[in-house]
């Protein structure tokens, strides 16, 4: 596209893609265990998410976490640790998870019937770029109608159609959503 940034930051210009920050966000909407798994009761918890049915162990094995039932277990009586390794895997495989099977409620959260949720986007952060290289770029709000494309690619943790997502709609920022690629901060409600 013809918009898009080549030399991000070539001036001191700070800020992230914006696909990142509404992925941070959606993120911060899935409400993750906030116990790190590396604490026995984050690890539990992560465990017990990923082994309370059959269906959810399918996924955790399709997600990644390919260790026995019997080690499992083990880990679950606190008779054996998980190694760094595996401690990355239960992490992964809990997180598509939690993404996998909240997408549908998020999704219909933010459509809110075609009404859709309005989208604060806040520009780059210009303050260690000289007075001559700088832009006028300036917060903007957008309603975003339709999440399907986004929230589709968020739970598929597919950064590129993300990115693809998210540029179709902040096009609809007129000439100047090149500006915007790059954000301090994008923010919504669900």
């Amino acid at each position: 596209m013809a918009e898009r940034n080549i030399e991000f930051g070539k001036y001191g210009a700070r800020g992230l893609k914006g696909h990142e920050a509404v992925a941070r966000q959606l993120d911060d909407l899935a409400g993750y265990i906030a116990t790190p798994v590396t604490a026995r009761r984050g690890l539990l918890a992560r465990l017990h998410y990923l082994t309370r049915t059959d269906h959810a162990r399918h996924a955790a094995r399709a997600a990644g976490l390919t260790v026995t039932d019997r080690t499992v277990r083990a880990w679950l009586d606190g008779a054996r640790s998980p190694s760094r390794k595996n401690l990355e895997r239960i992490e992964q495989a809990y997180r598509s998870m939690r993404r996998e099977n909240i997408a549908r409620y998020l999704l219909a959260r933010l459509n809110r019937e075609g009404r859709g949720t309005r989208v604060e986007i806040h520009p780059v952060n210009q303050s260690q770029v000289d007075r001559p290289h700088q832009r006028v770029v300036e917060f903007r709000t957008l309603n975003v109608r339709r999440w399907d494309s986004i929230v589709a690619a968020w739970a598929a943790d597919d950064e590129r159609a993300l990115d693809e997502a998210w540029v179709d709609q902040v096009v609809d920022l007129g000439s100047q959503w090149g500006q915007y690629e790059y954000v301090t901060n994008v923010g919504f409600a669900a």
